[in-house]
């Protein structure tokens, strides 16, 4: 699945749309938080989203003011609306205004989680939210917290995204090694996992992923998030998966 031609099918195409690096990861980030569901949608909605800001997401978040808010109105995927998507706006164009690029926002986190021995993640929401306390909580949801049990599937395929360098990651920034990237665990990659006898743990929650990257990191310390590919292509495909290795079919 780590080819050339998986880009044009997946939401990640996005984030090779754009040359400039704070482009690609202001742009993965809005195409990470929305990629839920079926792929096509996702990139029809990610699409939707870019164009309404003429594709020139760092100009559209710098220069944001009340009178833009128009230009969402009506945006919706799923349980995110227009409401959402103007916090997330309006959060990130503070991010830029006090850390000047969004890996530097990314860096300082991970700096605090390592002094606080606190998950990334759940550092990185805590920070992400300091910004604008009103936020509702609807909005809040869509940023995962390992803290509060949450698998973080869709920061952690940020971070693969934009962290691994190769034929479709993008390596964007390199605040973190690979190594450190948890694999985002979605259905397809949770189904996979147990009948390949990877987790036992029945919820997709983070104690989930906890336990898959202990197996991971056996097979690749260097670069455990890779396997996404593998268990995210066998889900599509169950022909390629010899059968002597299912230890699960529950």
């Amino acid at each position: 699945m780590e080819v050339p031609a998986y880009i044009k099918d997946d939401p990640i195409q996005f984030l090779h749309a754009f040359d400039d690096t704070e482009e690609i990861n202001v742009a993965g980030f809005f195409t990470a938080t929305m990629a839920w569901g079926k792929r096509s949608i996702v990139i029809a909605k990610v699409h939707d989203l870019l164009a309404r800001m003429a594709y020139r997401p760092l100009d559209f978040i710098g220069n944001f003011t009340e009178l833009d808010t128009h230009r969402l109105t009506g945006f919706k995927h799923r349980t995110f609306n227009s409401e959402d998507i103007y916090w997330l706006v309006k959060t990130i164009q503070q991010i830029l205004i006090h850390y000047t690029t969004f890996e530097a926002f990314w860096a300082n986190c991970l700096n605090n989680s390592i002094i606080q021995n606190r998950p990334l993640m759940g550092v990185f929401h805590e920070e992400f939210f300091r910004f604008f306390p009103e936020i509702p909580a609807r909005t809040r949801r869509h940023i995962s917290n390992p803290e509060k049990g949450g698998s973080c599937k869709r920061l952690y395929m940020y971070l693969r995204w934009t962290i691994r360098g190769g034929p479709v990651d993008v390596a964007s920034m390199s605040f973190m090694p690979p190594s450190q990237i948890y694999i985002p665990l979605d259905v397809h990659v949770a189904r996979q996992s147990r009948r390949l006898g990877l987790i036992t743990r029945k919820q997709n929650d983070w104690k989930a992923v906890e336990e898959l990257q202990e197996q991971l990191v056996i097979l690749d310390p260097s670069d455990p998030s890779k396997y996404d590919y593998a268990l995210f292509g066998v889900g599509l495909n169950p022909h390629w998966l010899d059968k002597k290795w299912i230890l699960n079919n529950n």
